[in-house]
């Protein structure tokens, strides 16, 4: 890991939290400010680990659920859409990643077992 990757990380948390704030205070304009930093952040994180299998599908799962909350919340405020009908697609993608990255990591551990045996 890279140094200072950890404040980055962190700083990328506090970001997340406050757009989600805006969301829960219905406060408009900031939350749809915030969209650009936070997700920009996880962009970059996720670009920093690309070269980490692990760090990479964490991190893009990361990007899609940003994605898709921030569609979710865009909705909910400009068209009172309680139903996170395009959201649920990013949901899913992100889903997929993390499904195809621990799918992968059993079969490596059984495929080592069966070898060592």
């Amino acid at each position: 890991m890279k140094p200072g990757i950890r404040k980055i990380e962190n700083f990328h948390i506090l970001l997340w939290l406050v757009k989600d704030l805006c969301w829960v205070t219905l406060s408009r304009t900031f939350g749809m400010i915030m969209i650009v930093p936070t997700i920009s952040f996880a962009i970059y994180i996720t670009f920093i680990h690309r070269h980490d299998k692990a760090e990479l599908a964490h991190n893009l799962a990361v990007c899609f659920w940003i994605a898709a909350n921030s569609i979710w919340m865009f909705g909910e405020f400009y068209y009172d859409d309680r139903t996170p009908s395009y959201a649920v697609i990013l949901f899913f993608v992100g889903l997929l990643i993390m499904s195809r990255y621990y799918l992968s990591e059993i079969y490596c551990e059984i495929k080592k077992r069966r070898k060592s045996h």
